[in-house]
């Protein structure tokens, strides 16, 4: 009976409400101090006790975090390998997944299996033969060295085959009776019916393109084909940190990550939503 008081249903309420307010504000934190700290002076960074608040907003910072490294070139390459591997995904994947979803050849779903049990396999575990293969091929501090391995995803595979799964026959039939060929059907009936699928699997390409890190750092040593994640961490030295410098580009960095998952969100939601396992 107390369950069904009003007045208990509210108190509970507002705990629930406090209690993910707390949850999603200790997630927030790092992020808040990241944009606190960009606004700081050195003195303020190492103050003891410290600060949550600086004195007052240094957007200096960010202008001479941006100039005292070459982040215009740093900006470009990133944009050029976040292109490259979300395209080359879409189309790879894409192309996997219609083939796994519909079309009938010998062995088909035990390859499927044997594509998603590589996703057990930890990613550090190919760097050094991805790295081999890359030196081997002569593509070394080069745009081909970055984004090759990011040019397909089993993750993604997996998302599009699934996603292609709930899509009716009857489309497909009826551009079979009108003559159409596989090819036509994957690119002129699937792809357009798929949109919501290959705007998630775009973000994600996106995002693990442009926050990669160590990929780029072991393939790339001149200052000209870093990126923007190399970048930030090319603060730190032997003798100096640069947290308020690094903070500010951290900022910088980040918010193309954010602009385009929050204009695209609808996208995100609704692939993952409709991609449901079904066999």
């Amino acid at each position: 009976m107390l369950s069904k008081n009003p007045i208990i249903k509210s108190i509970r309420k507002l705990f629930l409400y406090g209690f993910l307010f707390l949850l999603a504000l200790s997630m927030l934190a790092p992020f808040l101090w990241m944009v606190l700290s960009s606004f700081m002076s050195e003195l303020e960074m190492f103050s003891f006790p410290p600060k949550l608040l600086p004195e007052k907003l240094r957007w200096s910072n960010y202008t001479e975090a941006l100039t005292l490294l070459p982040f215009d070139r740093f900006f470009l390459n990133t944009i050029v390998v976040t292109l490259f591997a979300a395209a080359g995904q879409l189309l790879t994947c894409s192309m996997a997944g219609y083939a796994f979803a519909r079309l009938r050849f010998r062995g088909r779903d035990k390859i499927f299996a044997l594509y998603l049990s590589t996703m057990m396999i930890p990613a550090i575990v190919t760097l050094i033969p991805s790295y081999l293969i890359i030196n081997a091929f002569g593509w070394m501090d080069s745009y081909w060295a970055i984004f090759t391995p990011l040019l397909t995803s089993v993750w993604g595979i997996f998302l599009l085959r699934q996603f292609f799964l709930t899509i009716p026959r009857d489309y497909e039939d009826a551009a079979r009776i009108d003559g159409a060929s596989e090819w036509t059907i994957y690119w002129r009936v699937i792809l357009p019916l798929s949109t919501p699928a290959l705007g998630t699997l775009a973000i994600f390409a996106f995002m693990a393109s442009w926050k990669d890190f160590l990929w780029p750092l072991i393939v790339t040593s001149r200052n000209d084909m870093r990126t923007v994640e190399v970048g930030i961490a090319m603060f730190h030295s032997l003798h100096a940190s640069n947290w308020q410098y690094q903070m500010a580009a951290a900022v910088v960095v980040m918010l193309p990550i954010a602009l385009i998952f929050f204009f695209t969100q609808k996208y995100f939601i609704k692939g993952i939503t409709l991609s449901g396992l079904k066999e």
